[in-house]
């Protein structure tokens, strides 16, 4: 029994297959890179602390206007994370994507082949070309 037992530090790295757990992995991710602190969250999105631990923790599933003030609050396409909290798996070329603009930290951000710790650390280095113009 003891290898159902996940903590939310690991189970980005295990695979969720429920979309709901696994949209709360992603939300997590995104707002630690985001560099925000669930209170700093709560206030951006006016969506309360708990609602948002809850939404982490992949203990409810997030209304459409919920992650589209989610998305805006973190600089995300909210197309990107409603494909995200529908389970679906979003890509650049899906529909008028052509019409769509795909800023560098997004594309950061939204690769699956780079850890959280790597996708810092990119962005990190980024920002730091752009801050020094």
């Amino acid at each position: 029994m003891a290898e159902d037992d996940s903590t939310d530090a690991d189970s980005t790295k295990s695979g969720r297959t429920d979309p709901v757990a696994a949209f709360g992995d992603y939300l997590r991710s995104q707002r630690k890179l985001a560099q925000l602190s669930l209170r700093q969250m709560a206030d951006l999105t006016s969506l309360s602390n708990p609602y948002l631990s809850k939404l982490e923790r992949g203990l409810h599933q997030p209304s459409v206007s919920a992650v589209t003030t989610i998305a805006n609050a973190l600089g995300l396409p909210a197309d990107q994370v409603l494909a995200k909290a529908a389970g679906l798996v979003p890509g650049f070329d899906a529909g008028d994507a052509a019409e769509q603009t795909v800023t560098t930290e997004m594309a950061i951000k939204a690769d699956p082949e780079l850890s959280d710790d790597q996708k810092l650390a990119l962005l990190s280095v980024y920002r730091s070309f752009i801050d020094g113009e």
